[in-house]
């Protein structure tokens, strides 16, 4: 039993011929939420015709942005998280309201970096034996229906079809709000017996949740997702694979995206409406909420460096016999690190000043940024600026345009800059963790914002007490478990795991 995979009784899937011997387990890799979220992504001011939970916030902050000033205004990350998590969204060009409530349109910028997230995991996917399909959008109800806890748990967010071609439907379609239920239909007719496991399948799909509160790329009504199914001959296949997914983001998370995502199983409450298991990689937003980033989940027989390196270069000329010179190097330079493999843009139009450019890309999340000017082009020698080192500090002169030498200095700055986000972030992320001992030391830390990590032994009842008195859930009992004695923060007998709590969107 492996991941989130939903089907109908898994007696079902086989023929006569099916021996006895062979058990199919199922597991589902689910949603993997674009790490745009956890950092760098945010929604558009523009107008939209219904109130999201953004538009409020954003409301509630006064800010007023003209779409046709050419200033762009980012409230301060400090003062107020969300709406700095909007301003950069919308100018940074990642997304923007849809004309639908909660929906938005993904805009080029965003998207490549989806694509980006793609062209990682498809590696990565394929490398273990899994192959690209698509299934249909639109999903029997009765299929939905078939797994008792998978409708409950998704009823209130179904979108249903009841009329098509102007007629009513004789049974209503479900918009695919995940596709367990279709992918164990479809098995159904390729699994015959034992001989043909392990079904291992990926798709990159969209799907439809109605959600009342959304949140650009964390939560929309319909969004971009990834989701990976499998069936398998034993219990022990299926863990094994289901386990396999999540350490495949994780290392996306911390090697690609520079989120020290907390890697861990889901709690009973918590686990995936129908699975028997949900493995969870939890990233901490700027804001100390819980990002459920990706997930992957055994379900039993209940249904039987991603974002690439990118550099950005500005040429910079105040006469008109300047420019050619200037543009020619930059072009150059831009030849050379496109064929050391890297991802390069250069920007040369005249519209914008120097510094309107080197502030737009680094709200865009450009690492790093390369000046050419007319002297520089006089010394054969560039100006190379990080942008996770502000002002001057971050800004080294003279580097030459030899491409080996800048190919290699490039490259060298690029895995600093990758390291000095992950240790940053790390460094957030474990500030903001308190170990608590009592159910009073754990509602203190969530007053303050804080994750609470302490020993956990309680019902299911005690869990959804702390749910609705302090608004925080159980995001996941980590994989890495402190060693030692421990004693349930709630009940004061023996546990044998840790668990942390905190708030999510």
């Amino acid at each position: 039993m492996v991941s989130s995979l939903r089907l109908p009784a898994l007696t079902s899937l086989f023929s006569p011929s099916f021996t006895r011997r062979s058990t199919v387990s199922l597991r589902r890799r689910l949603h993997l939420r674009p790490p745009l979220a956890a950092g760098f992504s945010a929604q558009s001011a523009a107008s939209s015709p219904t109130e999201t939970e953004d538009r409020v916030d954003s409301k509630k902050s006064g800010r007023v942005q003209d779409r046709g000033s050419t200033d762009r205004v980012i409230t301060p990350r400090s003062q107020d998280f969300n709406a700095w998590y909007l301003d950069v969204i919308a100018n940074a060009e990642l997304a923007d309201y849809g004309p639908v409530r909660g929906t938005m349109v993904i805009r080029p910028y965003g998207y490549a970096m989806w694509e980006a997230i793609q062209d990682y995991l498809n590696v990565k996917f394929k490398e273990t034996g899994h192959s690209n399909m698509y299934f249909p959008q639109f999903i029997p109800y009765s299929f939905i229906e078939k797994e008792a806890s998978h409708v409950e748990g998704f009823s209130p967010e179904l979108a249903l079809v009841t009329i098509g071609g102007g007629k009513e439907l004789e049974e209503k379609l479900v918009v695919r709000p995940t596709s367990e239920t279709i992918v164990n239909h479809m098995f159904t007719q390729w699994i015959h017996s034992y001989r043909d496991l392990p079904l291992m399948i990926n798709q990159w799909a969209n799907v439809t949740r109605w959600e009342m509160r959304t949140k650009p790329f964390v939560r929309t009504l319909e969004f971009l997702w990834q989701e990976g199914h499998t069936a398998h001959a034993t219990l022990e296949e299926a863990e094994k694979e289901a386990l396999e997914m999540i350490d495949v983001y994780t290392k996306f998370a911390y090697e690609q995206a520079a989120i020290p995502v907390i890697a861990g199983r889901k709690s009973k409450v918590e686990t995936f409406a129908g699975a028997d298991k949900t493995y969870t990689i939890e990233a901490m937003m700027g804001d100390r909420k819980a990002l459920q980033a990706g997930t992957s989940h055994n379900l039993g027989q209940n249904f039987s460096r991603a974002f690439g390196t990118q550099v950005v270069i500005v040429p910079i000329w105040k006469k008109v016999d300047e420019k050619t010179g200037v543009l020619d190097a930059a072009s150059s330079v831009a030849e050379t690190l496109k064929n050391a493999g890297l991802k390069v843009k250069l920007d040369d139009t005249d519209q914008r000043t120097p510094g309107w450019k080197f502030n737009f890309w680094e709200m865009k999340g450009v690492p790093l940024r390369i000046e050419i000017g007319p002297r520089d082009v006089s010394s054969g020698s560039v100006v190379i600026s990080r942008r996770d080192i502000p002002g001057k500090q971050g800004k080294v002169f003279g580097i030459s345009m030899e491409p080996s030498i800048l190919e290699a200095y490039v490259k060298d700055r690029l895995d600093e800059i990758q390291s000095s986000l992950l240790q940053r972030a790390i460094s957030f992320r474990d500030s903001n963790i308190v170990d608590v001992s009592s159910y009073e030391e754990l509602k203190e830390a969530i007053s303050l914002g804080k994750w609470a990590r302490g020993p956990w032994s309680a019902s299911n009842a005690d869990e959804l007490r702390i749910k609705e008195e302090t608004g925080a859930t159980i995001r996941c009992f980590p994989f890495e478990q402190p060693q030692g004695t421990k004693t349930c923060l709630m009940t004061g007998k023996h546990a044998d795991e840790v668990a942390i709590f905190a708030k999510s969107y």
